[in-house]
């Protein structure tokens, strides 16, 4: 059980222990619309259904798809022409598109479209022969996706260390992007350092950090100061899971660590504290979440109290290929 708080709670001075339950957390809208595309997937085209790298980077989601009928292959050569196949929420390159239809593979694109959004940018730029500066982790399958749209006219950047062997054409047409799932302190901090060097960056037309990104790691904030230990759920692919840890280090928790689901924590993690803050990365279902909530209530801590610092409503389509053949289905 929860106590929903507009505000963080006042710390109760005779209360020996406070579990902090950062609000929002969990599933974001880009992940959710892509689980739901898969098991929609499974259930009109029956199964083996493919999926091209793990749809979510949650490997209790992933589990639980593949115990449905799910197949994630690496590559698009792992998967029988003339199959289904799902693209993960990541983004996908366009040579990935045309692998796909040279099989004759039928594709379901579940790419968040705030990733989308960011690849429409990329072709932008680079259609105004810009050189484009990617801000993010090498190898992430986001990085590469939004990359393979302009491979020609963008260059990775994973922190501002890698900006003084930055090369560009022209110093007055440079423009920046970045992996939708960063810190944002840090992505702001490697921007300013481009800046400094290039002046007359230009900025994307909107913000690439994604909502989610944003609110987990404000609510992290706002959680952590008091915190003796903070618990993330989330699995170590993914990129916002880690991010959370880092920045709950950085606002003043004296530890914390990610873990999977709660069979991970250790109980030496609970020697001395009495203060546990608990959040969930962007693709972690809630029931991991109240996993962690049992384990401490099994060790004496109390009900979480909810800490509120935004609200999320967005919802996102299913994909329109789906939807499509949804529709189809029900009319027939």
């Amino acid at each position: 059980m929860t106590t929903d708080l507009g505000l963080p709670p006042v710390l109760d001075p005779d209360a020996a222990r406070e579990v902090l339950l950062a609000a929002p957390r969990g599933y974001c809208a880009g992940v959710d619309r892509a689980v739901i595309t898969v098991e929609k997937a499974l259930d009109l085209y029956g199964a083996p259904v493919y999926v091209r790298k793990q749809i979510v980077h949650n490997k209790h989601v992933v589990a639980n798809l593949e115990s449905r009928g799910a197949i994630f292959v690496e590559e698009l050569d792992e998967v029988p022409e003339g199959q289904t196949v799902v693209f993960s929420a990541h983004g996908v390159s366009p040579a990935v598109h045309a692998e796909a239809a040279d099989r004759s593979l039928k594709t379901i694109d579940a790419t968040c479209p705030l990733v989308t959004k960011v690849h429409h940018e990329a072709k932008r730029f680079a259609s105004d022969d810009y050189d484009i500066l990617l801000i993010g982790h090498e190898g992430h399958e986001e990085v590469e996706g939004t990359a393979g749209e302009a491979p020609d006219h963008i260059q990775l950047v994973q922190s501002p260390d890698d900006v003084a062997n930055i090369v560009v054409r022209d110093p007055a047409k440079v423009a920046w992007l970045s992996q939708t799932t960063l810190s944002v302190d840090e992505t702001l901090e490697t921007v300013a350092a481009i800046r400094a060097k290039f002046p007359l960056l230009l900025d994307p037309p909107s913000d690439d950090i994604c909502y989610a990104t944003q609110n987990r790691q404000l609510a992290m904030k706002e959680i952590s100061p008091a915190a003796d230990l903070v618990i993330v759920v989330g699995s170590r692919n993914s990129s916002n899971s880690v991010r959370l840890v880092e920045v709950a280090l950085e606002a003043g928790a004296k530890a914390a660590h990610l873990v999977d689901d709660h069979t991970e924590i250790e109980e030496s993690w609970l020697d001395g504290v009495a203060n546990v803050s608990v959040s969930s990365g962007a693709s972690v279902p809630e029931d991991l979440v109240d996993g962690v909530l049992a384990f401490l209530a099994e060790r004496g801590y109390p009900d979480a109290r909810a800490v509120h610092s935004a609200e999320e409503s967005l919802i996102f389509a299913l994909p329109p290929e789906l939807r499509r053949d949804i529709r189809a289905a029900q009319q027939a």
